[in-house]
């Protein structure tokens, strides 16, 4: 029995109590009915206050602005020089191990950095990790990277239904190749209605060549959200700024597994060789900002915090096994 069939059930019992009430004259009694209708109505209460964090149940196959059916949605990341990349992979990584996100057609690729100096922060072993075979290495070989994403992305665009999304955790130069080749290769792609490009950053968009942010921007259904890093702007905040422990909050294994792994290279790449020092990842916090463009891409809502995304996953994946 679903949580709606539970309500109406014990809605039908208050409504009896009621309806008993209208034909007892006695003080008591209807004092008693009044305690009953009380004690139905904190049960109802009760039960929703349990299944807050519970994810819909329907058939759609749209997840927000996503065609679950047709659509592809690129992850790219820059990995040079802030470690919060990994963070991210993680958090993205831990939404796909939820029933309801696990049939994403996504695809992956590192190093798409634009004009910035500095290290990168090798992410090989997080993205098999979370991936597997589904990502590309733009920093190892970029034309093999972007050669392996355009065939994927060709592939689904020859049909004539389906969507590419792209949520940028860094620069946009990678994207920008990318749809001019795919425009070099169909003349007649109208990449302003099928390419959408998310970013939250400004100071992504000042690390790209300002020739390639002019062309996706010209080229691309492109969309600046507010920064994954502040509060109250319309935006989560995957940016706690200070210390959290996120043992307190998962206790499934895999998904220990998988923020040991990102924070324990995260921890190791941090400020390390002249990268950027990550002043909230020093701190022993969180900084998975960047997946604010997958939340708004599929358009998950009343999720406003790390701590809060964390208690979402934990409780959705213990639901997998119930």
């Amino acid at each position: 029995m679903n949580l709606v069939e539970r309500f109406f059930i014990l809605m039908k019992h208050v409504t009896s109590v009621i309806g008993q009430m209208t034909h007892v004259s006695n003080s008591l009694l209807s004092i008693i009915s009044m305690k009953r209708i009380l004690l139905l109505l904190g049960y109802v209460g009760m039960i929703l206050s349990c299944n807050r964090n519970a994810i819909p149940i329907h058939h759609n196959v749209l997840l927000g602005r996503f065609n679950l059916q047709s659509d592809l949605l690129l992850l790219h990341y820059d990995c040079k020089t802030d470690v919060d990349d990994l963070h991210s992979i993680a958090a993205f990584g831990s939404l796909i191990q939820l029933p309801h996100f696990a049939d994403i057609n996504y695809y992956a690729v590192a190093g798409t950095y634009g004009t910035q100096g500095g290290q990168y922060v090798p992410p090989n072993a997080l993205f098999q990790a979370v991936f597997k075979d589904s990502w590309s290495d733009a920093h190892a070989n970029r034309d093999r990277a972007l050669q392996e994403v355009y065939t994927k992305a060709i592939d689904m665009l020859q049909k004539e239904e389906g969507d590419i999304w792209i949520a940028e955790a860094g620069q946009s130069d990678f994207s920008g190749l990318l749809i001019k080749r795919l425009k070099e290769h169909m003349t007649n792609l109208g990449t302003k209605q099928r390419i959408h490009i998310v970013q939250h950053s400004n100071w992504n968009e000042e690390s790209t060549s300002q020739e390639h942010l002019a062309y996706v921007k010209l080229h691309s259904d492109y969309h600046k959200i507010p920064d994954g890093n502040a509060a109250d702007n319309g935006t989560p905040c995957y940016n706690t700024k200070e210390a959290l422990d996120w043992r307190t909050i998962i206790r499934d294994e895999e998904l220990t597994e998988l923020w040991t792994l990102a924070t324990s290279m995260a921890d190791q790449y941090n400020g390390v060789d002249g990268r950027y020092n990550n002043p909230t990842i020093s701190a022993g916090g969180m900084d998975f900002s960047d997946f604010s463009e997958v939340q708004w891409i599929l358009d998950i809502d009343n999720i406003e915090t790390c701590s809060a995304f964390l208690d979402f996953v934990q409780h959705n994946k213990q639901l997998k096994y119930k």
